[in-house]
């Protein structure tokens, strides 16, 4: 069977991955904001519905990634799923997503770098989201699979 047939995998998903990842992803949203121009918009308010807004993006695509990745993996039920290789492929595919999601957005002026931001040269991307996209979703994966492994050891 497929690993989206089992409620397991979708408890996992929904209430020990997504939270964990949305948690992470607010944080460093937060932290990212001076690398970008909306550090200097003037209304705070604006600001907050940026990183809310951002928030709930990166929960959705890390999510999205997580899923692909366990497709791609031919996962099944949680307690075999091989989690080194669907780590990897969930980030990978997070990577190539923001690769074309910042050019793309910075090509339409949707956002602009600070110029505090590095810049990996060979792709033209601020070098922040790429590290957002492979701690994030592996801190997240890390601290859901660490909870899962504990809660179902013998006592």
């Amino acid at each position: 069977m497929n690993w989206y047939t089992y409620k397991e995998s979708w408890s996992f998903i929904l209430r020990r991955y997504l939270p964990r990842l949305a948690l992470c992803s607010l944080a460093w949203e937060i932290l990212q904001l001076p690398l970008y121009t909306l550090w200097s918009e003037p209304s705070l308010w604006w600001i907050a519905y940026a990183v809310a807004h951002c928030t709930v993006g990166d929960a959705m695509i890390g999510t999205a990634a997580l899923i692909v990745a366990l497709t791609l993996t031919r996962a099944n039920e949680t307690a075999c799923w091989p989690r080194s290789k669907i780590a990897v492929r969930m980030i990978l595919l997070a990577l190539a997503y923001t690769v074309f999601s910042e050019r793309s957005n910075l090509a339409l002026g949707n956002w602009a770098y600070s110029p505090w931001m590095p810049i990996v040269p060979w792709i033209n991307v601020g070098l922040a989201p790429l590290l957002q996209w492979l701690l994030v979703p592996l801190a997240a994966w890390r601290w859901a699979n660490r909870l899962s492994f504990s809660a179902t050891k013998p006592k």
